[in-house]
């Protein structure tokens, strides 16, 4: 158990049915009145931030969130599949639950996903991926004003702003907590 006194950012805890994740407290002692603390709480599971104040004494049972490291295999239409890299085990999951991640993915990468209580709730792909341009316009010969982009999609589908000289078939190392260009690979 863990009291609100002792919060920390990242603390994971299950507090009114869910799992919650710690994002920013505050403890604060009002010149009249018992202190309290305020906090900023993000629900893991379906990504809603609450702000919240607690009696420091409030007590509540901490959460144990697992992650494991698992390659996308593939697609059928429905369902993506990871496999455990240790116990070669597939796992299914709804497009829900990996549509941040899948526009990064593709076949044979590794991703982190997270479980509490032996059910995944959320995918992340890599930091930085590296991705191959399958279409884009043609930058123009003397066309140099600063900072212009145009549109590009890359093998995934996922479509971003790159720089003018990024032609077809260019590999692009791409920020997948963003989804910016980086550089070309």
């Amino acid at each position: 158990m863990v009291t609100a006194g002792d919060f920390k950012k990242g603390l994971t805890v299950e507090w009114d049915g869910g799992v919650w994740t710690i994002v920013d407290f505050q403890h604060v002692k009002p010149g009249k009145g018992a202190a309290f603390v305020r906090t900023k709480i993000k629900n893991i599971m379906t990504g809603a931030v609450v702000e919240r104040s607690f009696n420091p004494t409030d007590k509540m049972p901490k959460a144990i969130v697992e992650t494991k490291e698992m390659e996308y295999l593939y697609n059928d239409g429905d369902l993506y599949y990871f496999m455990d890299p240790e116990s070669y085990e597939q796992l299914p999951l709804t497009a829900d639950k990996v549509e941040d991640a899948i526009p990064f993915m593709k076949e044979n990468t590794v991703a982190t996903i997270r479980f509490f209580k032996g059910e995944a709730f959320s995918v992340e792909a890599p930091n930085f991926v590296e991705l191959q341009v399958t279409d884009t316009e043609p930058g123009f010969k003397g066309d140099t004003a600063s900072n212009t982009t145009k549109p590009a999609t890359v093998e995934t589908g996922y479509t971003l702003q790159v720089p003018l000289f990024i032609n077809t078939g260019d590999m692009l190392r791409i920020d997948t907590r963003t989804g910016e260009y980086m550089s070309r690979a």
